[in-house]
């Protein structure tokens, strides 16, 4: 897809569930760091909402309503693009229909922009499986439907940070559907992709991959599973015949616990969370969602809605500043590459 052209990168967000933490930990993240040096904001949603979180945040920073995506956005501002009329009813922490199909129609906003080229990015804001689910929207979550929407057969979950890079085969799928013989269809596609985002969005020249194993203690040469002996090292020893890149199966346990995430560029888990316990246990605050393998860059923060502090102005903004940061990084190594 070719890129806008803009001196400012221009980054688009959907405002998620406004009855959750999104629109707060927004203005948190602008109103505390100097982001508007590195792009130009553009929200997508009712003026109304944002304005109702800058009171009871009393935050100083400035919001422009905004008509024309092409030729009035506004620096040192977030420009909030309010083209749909709703009327919206915003109580924080209250799980609303309302509110989850709201999330959905700013998602399909701010995604149009993204088609149109009208934006370079695009930051998701969280929303809720329980609200946002209808007959139009029945995807697990943003992933999918990106993937939908782009037209992307396969693409893989990954979450970053300063600490660690952790790739995941399967993502938000029930543990008994977590099976090795069916998910090693995927593994070397997810496994290609995840090289490939290593290399060219993260600029990892000649990157080294740890690849954990499925069973306890890498299955003890057969003892507590064969998988790894069957599956997992004739897999990693076909992907390495051009160059070796990938190292393991490790314990996943002993990985964590002595830290060895360190000694590798990247990570790769076979199921949510055996990688997720590991990766927040150490990066929570600072945890960003990429999808690797879309054509387009999307991140989000690493956590949900937060209904249970919502609106009490105590979230932390620091997952999606982070977000923030890697989108424009990305954004900026693909520019560089071309």
């Amino acid at each position: 897809m070719k890129k806008p052209i803009n001196k400012k990168i221009i980054l688009g967000f959907s405002i998620g569930d406004y009855n959750g933490i999104g629109p707060e930990i927004l203005l948190k993240a602008f109103s505390n760091f100097n982001l508007f040096k590195k792009c130009i904001p553009v929200v997508f949603c009712n003026l109304e909402i944002l304005v109702y979180y800058k009171k009871l945040l009393k935050s100083k920073i400035i919001i422009k309503k905004v008509k024309n995506l092409n030729e009035d956005l506004n620096d040192n501002c977030l420009n909030v693009f309010s083209c749909f009329n709703k009327n919206i009813n915003i109580e924080p922490g209250k799980i609303k229909k309302s509110a989850g199909r709201y999330s959905i129609i700013s998602l399909e906003e701010s995604t149009n922009a993204l088609i149109n080229n009208q934006i370079h990015g695009i930051v998701t804001l969280p929303i809720s499986k329980i609200n946002s689910q209808n007959k139009n929207f029945n995807f697990p979550g943003h992933t999918e439907y990106f993937m939908s929407k782009f037209n992307v057969k396969n693409n893989i979950m990954i979450m970053n940070s300063n600490l660690m890079t952790l790739g995941l085969i399967s993502g938000h799928i029930p543990l008994n559907r977590v099976n090795i013989n069916t998910i090693k269809i995927q593994a070397e596609e997810k496994i290609r992709i995840f090289t490939e985002t290593l290399k060219y969005d993260l600029l990892k020249k000649n990157p080294k991959i740890a690849i954990l194993g499925i069973n306890p203690h890498a299955g003890e040469n057969g003892l507590l599973g064969n998988e790894e002996i069957k599956v997992i090292i004739p897999l990693m020893n076909k992907l390495n015949r051009k160059e070796r890149i990938l190292y393991g199966p490790f314990p996943s346990d002993s990985f964590f616990g002595l830290r060895m995430f360190k000694e590798f560029d990247g990570v790769i888990s076979w199921y949510h969370d055996q990688g997720l316990i590991g990766f927040k246990s150490f990066c929570f605050e600072k945890g960003v969602n990429f999808t690797g393998g879309l054509p387009i860059v999307r991140t989000s923060p690493d956590h949900g809605t937060g209904y249970n502090i919502a609106g009490k102005g105590i979230a932390n903004e620091k997952s999606l500043l982070e977000s923030i940061k890697l989108n424009l990084k990305i954004i900026s190594n693909r520019n560089l590459i071309k």
